[in-house]
Formats: C-alpha cells, sequence, structure tokens
C-alpha cells in the first residue's frame, strides 16, 4: 500500500471489506484520503489486517463486525461509525455471495433466499441507513453510495448463477431508482459492475474457463475495479447520477 495522507474528514464504509474487491477497495480510499470502516461478518484477522496496513501507511481505519442481513446490526453498523469516526459520507455496498455455482433446476430455496438476502435487502438497508444520515434534507452533509453489482445482472450466468445474476439486476434498479430520490438531497448514487474478477468467489476452475471469453484475455485484479470505486466516490465524478460502469474486459 502506498503511503497516505488524510486530506479532510470523509468517512466510509465498505462493506465486506476483508477479502476481494471490498479489501482492495478499502486500501484504495484510504490511499485517497478516507477514514474507512472495513466491515466483515465473520473474517475478523482478515479485516483486522486490512485495518493495520492502512494505519501502517497513515491512513485512518476502523473494522466494525456486522451481518448485513441483520437490520439491528447494520444500525449499530452506521452508529459506531459516527461515534469512532465522524459524520458518514460514503458508502460502498460491496459485501455479497455467490449462492453457489448450480444449474436453475437444482436451485434450493434456502441458497435463494441467503442471495437475495445479502444481496438486495442487504444492500437495501445499508443503503437507507447512509441516507437517512447523509441527506442534507435530514442535516447531513451530502455524500455518495456506489454499490457492487456484476456483467451477471447483463449476462444472465445462464447453466450457473442465474439467482446471483438476478439478485445483481435488482442492485441495477436500486441504483437507477433511488439517485433520483436522493440527489436532491446531495446523495450520488452509481454502481461498478465488475466481470471475471480474481476473487475467492470465482475458483481456479471456473476462471480458467471463463478467461477465454474475456476480449482482453484475462481476469481483472480486485484493485482494478477499487481504482473505479474510488473514481465514482471522488469529486471527479460529480456529474455522475445513476451511473452503472462495466468494468469486465469487453466480456
Amino acid at each position: 500500500m502506498n503511503s497516505v495522507n488524510i486530506k479532510n474528514d470523509r468517512v466510509v464504509i465498505v462493506t465486506g471489506a476483508s477479502r476481494g474487491i471490498g479489501a482492495a477497495t478499502a486500501i484504495k480510499l484510504a490511499e485517497s484520503g478516507w477514514s474507512v470502516v472495513v466491515n466483515c461478518n465473520k473474517r475478523t484477522e482478515a479485516a483486522d489486517r486490512i485495518v493495520s496496513t492502512i494505519i501502517n501507511a497513515g491512513g485512518r481505519a476502523i473494522r466494525v463486525l456486522a451481518d448485513i442481513t441483520d437490520e439491528s446490526a447494520i444500525v449499530r453498523m452506521f452508529d459506531e461509525t459516527e461515534e469512532r469516526l465522524g459524520r458518514l459520507s460514503g458508502l460502498v455496498n460491496n459485501a455479497g455471495v455467490t449462492g453457489g455455482q448450480v444449474t436453475f433446476a437444482e436451485l434450493e430455496l434456502s441458497e435463494l433466499r441467503r442471495t437475495f438476502d445479502t444481496n438486495v435487502i442487504g444492500y437495501f438497508l445499508c443503503a437507507r441507513e447512509a441516507v437517512r444520515r447523509m441527506s442534507t434534507q435530514r442535516g447531513g452533509l451530502g455524500g455518495s453510495i456506489v454499490n457492487v453489482s456484476s456483467v451477471g445482472a447483463i449476462n444472465g450466468s445462464a447453466g450457473e448463477r442465474v439467482h446471483y445474476a438476478a439478485s445483481k439486476g435488482a442492485v441495477n434498479s436500486l441504483t437507477i431508482g433511488l439517485s433520483k430520490e436522493v440527489i436532491g438531497q446531495g446523495i450520488r448514487v452509481n454502481a461498478v459492475s465488475p466481470g471475471l474478477t480474481t476473487t475467492e468467489m470465482n475458483s481456479t476452475e471456473r476462471l480458467e474457463r471463463l478467461v477465454p471469453t474475456v476480449p482482453i484475455g484475462r481476469a481483472a485484479a480486485p484493485k482494478e475495479i477499487a481504482e473505479v470505486i474510488d473514481f465514482l466516490l471522488s469529486d471527479a465524478a460529480s456529474y455522475m447520477v445513476g451511473a452503472n460502469v462495466v468494468v469486465s474486459g469487453g466480456r
């Protein structure tokens, strides 16, 4: 991680930040001067390593444990964030599950519910709490929300992850509708849709099978997605509202 310089009091929550895109995003945002909440559900040791990486480079970060399928846990996370770091000005809705790699006919109700509870309900609840705190109509300072979606919402992920793709389709609709509702309250809402990325969500087998379908010829590194999230949160994206930036290597 590069050294950082805290330039202002911007505070951001990154959900699911103990690994993959979330971890890379937490580190990148800290480098850009944000005070970062590294959220996790169970992977506390991994999250603590991300926090230490940020602090050792001169940044400001804390780890906050919260299951984003639990409304009361989400509210506590937002309360703790403002108590320890200050008023919120950013949210990266990133925590998610794939729901397993399964054909549609073999999909079990329990996995379907878990996928939508995490990828949809969790995003809604976190965004709601962010709006309640950042809205200028409610005394907030304004801010920015970035929802991490997926190109699966566009291509459907037939044969392995239709339920996951559908959950990300809901994220895309959330982004469009919410962005129009809260821009007048000083809050910008946008999304990023990663393509094939080298994270734990993609097994070696899946990466090897799908890389040949990616025109650029490789999977993305989590840092490459984090760079786009950093941009969308920044003032450089001040005229972007309801956008969905596809980062897929052409796939």
